[in-house]
């Protein structure tokens, strides 16, 4: 089947480069308070580095999405962007020390083009890494000035237990059949997904309104608004997996179907039933390995079944559900305009 042709990338909102430029100097300073070999795989992990240690211009430092929502978050709701600074430093630590260990977890040997930290320096010391940016992540919130500090820890804390929760369930899929009685249902897949990677983003926006003094109500409805863009985000990321340019998803195509990795597009497809179901069953339920061949064929089985664009459909809800909860909030209108064009941003990136 002929690929479309690629969309232009948007163009990233100013924010994420201004969120930057106002966390880096807290979050490198975070880093540096670590042992020294622990700051040296952080500083690799976050593409400030290379694995001997030296600076690496070219290294990838992601996005930044959880820290300018961090920002915003702050903003949003009147406060001064510095307010959020402990909050946006905590989330990127969390965020990295997740990917850490997903990468292990998941066997993924790349990380924005580049060998994974377990690969570069070794599973332990990657394990070891990951628990210190953990650590520390709480450690640097707890410390933040002012009187909020004890309510953004919590949720943090909530946080954390929701994501291990969601990557608990995430492996416990792996061990699911992909048809048939105990096979994962779409369902359950959006609530893991929800507490994997929603409960982080909802955590970044909500952290930057308890430091900014926000009553509970608005940090509940900013949370739940950061929840269903990482749905849609994820949706998203499922896209990327099966049918991603290596280019932008720095992995080999058909990355998740060459794992067997249950994503909403490969279940939504089996859910719909009918004869490409039929088809896609014994494919992805075969002990051997999946090939190139293999993988290129369940692809193409799974958009003909619609699960391409049904996982499209999903995103573009959820981006929906979350501007509703901006909306349906008072929030300062700069910042909500630009939470709204990161939201976009983050949907448009991959098509």
């Amino acid at each position: 089947m002929p690929r479309a042709a690629r969309r232009p990338a948007p163009a990233a909102p100013a924010v994420l480069e201004r969120a930057r430029e106002l966390t880096r100097p807290a979050l490198a300073e975070a880093v540096g308070g670590l042992h020294p070999w622990i700051a040296e795989m952080a500083a690799y992990g976050l593409g400030w580095a290379d694995p001997a240690g030296t600076p690496d211009p070219g290294g990838s430092e992601g996005k930044g999405v959880r820290q300018a929502l961090a920002v915003l978050g702050a903003e949003a709701v009147g406060a001064d962007a510095r307010d959020a600074v402990p909050g946006a430093v905590a989330v990127e630590l969390v965020h990295t020390f997740s990917l850490l260990h997903d990468d292990i977890m998941d066997a993924d040997a790349l990380r924005r083009q580049r060998p994974a930290v377990w690969k570069a320096y070794g599973t332990g010391p990657a394990v070891l890494a990951g628990d210190a940016l953990h650590a520390q992540a709480v450690s640097v919130l707890a410390e933040a000035p002012g009187r909020h500090t004890g309510a953004a820890v919590r949720h943090l804390c909530g946080t954390l237990n929701a994501l291990v929760s969601g990557q608990a369930e995430d492996l416990r899929f792996e061990q699911r059949p992909w048809h048939g009685p105990g096979a994962v249902a779409p369902e359950e897949y959006r609530a893991m997904a929800e507490r994997k990677t929603g409960s982080l983003l909802g955590c970044a926006l909500a952290l930057g309104a308890v430091l900014g003094g926000a009553p509970e109500r608005t940090v509940t409805a900013l949370d739940r608004a950061g929840r269903h863009l990482g749905l849609a985000f994820q949706a998203v990321d499922d896209i990327l997996g099966i049918w991603g340019d290596p280019a932008v998803t720095g992995k080999p195509v058909h990355a998740d179907l060459r794992r067997s990795k249950k994503t909403y597009p490969v279940l939504v497809a089996l859910a719909g039933g009918g004869e490409t179901a039929r088809a896609l069953a014994p494919l992805l339920s075969s002990s051997r390995p999946v090939d190139a061949a293999s993988a290129e064929l369940v692809a193409a089985l799974v958009e003909e079944s619609g699960g391409r664009a049904a996982t499209r459909d999903e995103a573009r809800r959820h981006l929906d559900t979350a501007r509703r909860a901006l909306r349906d909030t008072p929030l300062a209108h700069p910042a909500a305009r630009e939470l709204d064009a990161l939201f976009t941003y983050l949907l448009d990136r991959t098509w």
